[in-house]
């Protein structure tokens, strides 16, 4: 077994190892029933893709509240989009907020929604602790709240957690990765978020998991040398100067592995520049955004990502809406779409030069 802990400056060797060891524990345990591929995600009925969702009350009284982080990026536009969609379809009116990437500004639209007394409430959190209060706010109003894309912390009150399969998505990324470079050493650079967000940190947890159980399957060992992560604020610009520092401080990495496809589209730049788009090789945990999917029917460089559909998750975030409202209350404390990754073997039949993401 080979594994460098030596080179990661954000996180200490012990806390590196100790994150490695659970994540190989995980994989002992697993390495039997490998995770697999899924294309359940376009298998749909008429009704889902009309958007249409089976109810037995009235719905045309009824008002579905949202309230995003922020509307400064593609995927949280397309998310809005879709909840709206799918509201309005159903005959409910539709009431949005937006966050402005400011906890205290989306607390404040939080509190407004409920004051105007939603009959549903979809919430993507900015910060997993900070927005806890205005779930319980909500359901001392009677309010539902549902947790949509990103995580909260358990104190919080809410039916269910509305999100792509992150871990699995990320596993799945992984192993790709590892049945790419088969016995070729890896020297990786991981491109992160933000610090502390737990999305990200399952989606990491994902590729390390997906590595470490397919190299454990392929070699009988693992080799994983991290080189760097560096965090990227969610954002083009953020994935552009990291990993130009990056390529000053490592000029022999060969694989960027990311959080997000916005972490890396940025980041591209920087290696075109370097002229290294031969010798570097991308895999992303999510989220199948379309200027991603480009890249991989287009190049060889940007291997794989894993789909975290906007569209699915709006639609599935009001139809449990529909169905609280309905009478059902044995929900799953997280809800997720089927995981799915994108590599050019499918890609063209997941790109749309239109979609909003």
């Amino acid at each position: 077994m080979i594994l460098d802990f030596t080179r990661l400056p954000s996180m200490t060797t012990a806390s590196l190892r100790t994150l490695l060891l659970c994540i190989i524990a995980i994989s002992l345990t697993t390495c039997a029933t490998p995770l697999e591929n899924s294309d359940e995600a376009t298998v749909e009925s008429k009704d889902e893709i009309s958007g249409l969702i089976e109810s037995k009350i009235d719905l045309s009284n009824k008002v579905i509240g949202y309230c995003s982080p922020s509307l400064n990026a593609p995927y949280y536009q397309a998310l809005l989009a879709s909840i709206k969609e799918t509201t309005e379809k159903n005959g409910m009116t539709f009431l949005s907020a937006d966050g402005q990437d400011d906890v205290g500004k989306q607390i404040s639209a939080v509190e407004d929604l409920v004051t105007k007394g939603v009959d549903a409430l979809l919430l993507n959190p900015k910060d997993p602790d900070a927005l806890v209060g205005v779930t319980k706010l909500a359901k001392k109003s009677g309010i539902p709240v549902f947790i949509i894309d990103s995580s909260i912390d358990p104190s919080a009150e809410y039916v269910t957690t509305v999100q792509s399969n992150n871990l699995a998505n990320g596993a799945l990324a992984g192993g790709w990765l590892a049945k790419k470079f088969g016995k070729t050493p890896m020297k990786i650079a991981l491109l992160s978020g933000n610090a502390g967000n737990p999305v990200g940190r399952t989606r990491k947890n994902g590729l390390l998991q997906g590595i470490t159980e397919q190299q454990l399957r392929d070699l009988g060992y693992i080799d994983l040398t991290i080189k760097t992560q560096a965090y990227t604020n969610w954002s083009y610009a953020g994935g552009q100067k990291a990993m130009e520092d990056i390529l000053v401080a490592h000029p022999d990495i060969n694989v960027v592995i990311t959080e997000a496809d916005v972490c890396v589209l940025g980041a591209i730049k920087a290696i075109q520049q370097a002229g290294k788009t031969n010798d570097i090789t991308i895999a992303a945990a999510a989220d199948g955004q379309k200027e991603a999917i480009k890249f991989i029917m287009e190049t060889d460089f940007y291997g794989c990502t894993a789909m975290n559909s906007p569209v699915k998750i709006g639609q599935n975030a009001v139809k449990y809406a529909i169905q609280y409202m309905n009478g059902k209350t044995d929900f799953p404390k997280v809800s997720f779409t089927p995981p799915l990754l994108i590599t050019k073997e499918n890609a063209a039949k997941y790109y749309n030069p239109d979609a909003l993401f």
